[in-house]
């Protein structure tokens, strides 16, 4: 039987969700202000690439990460001079030296967002 297409986004959500909680149960806790911290990051970072769930919980992580720094960069008209861009290499590249100092207090999400902006040259007008 053919699902009806006003369904679809809802069953794509409770997936969506069903599988973020499940990789978040299996990382570091936030801080303490239920923030994603820079451990959580740095333990789905080592575990994407042997655990399946890790990845799939990474890559909607930093693809979250990506689209709301760009869309906050294009509602701010800023200019950048290179497009804007995040992978698992940069976010690690952001994040180091953090985890080990203050990691389970530090939110990660403001880490690597300055390090997209600072990669592309991006200013505000």
């Amino acid at each position: 039987m053919p699902q009806c297409p006003a369904k679809r986004p809802i069953a794509f959500l409770v997936f969506a969700t069903a599988l973020a909680t499940a990789g978040l149960a299996m990382a570091a806790p936030t801080t303490s202000r239920g923030l994603i911290s820079v451990d959580q990051v740095a333990e789905m970072l080592e575990k994407a690439p042997t655990d399946r769930t890790a990845q799939q919980v990474l890559t909607a992580y930093l693809a979250g990460v990506g689209e709301a720094a760009s869309a906050v960069v294009t509602m701010g008209n800023a200019a950048c001079q290179k497009p804007l861009s995040l992978n698992a290499a940069n976010a690690g590249q952001a994040l180091k030296g953090t985890a080990s100092d203050r990691g389970a207090e530090t939110p990660a999400t403001p880490l690597i967002v300055s390090d997209m902006l600072h990669r592309a040259g991006c200013r505000r007008p």
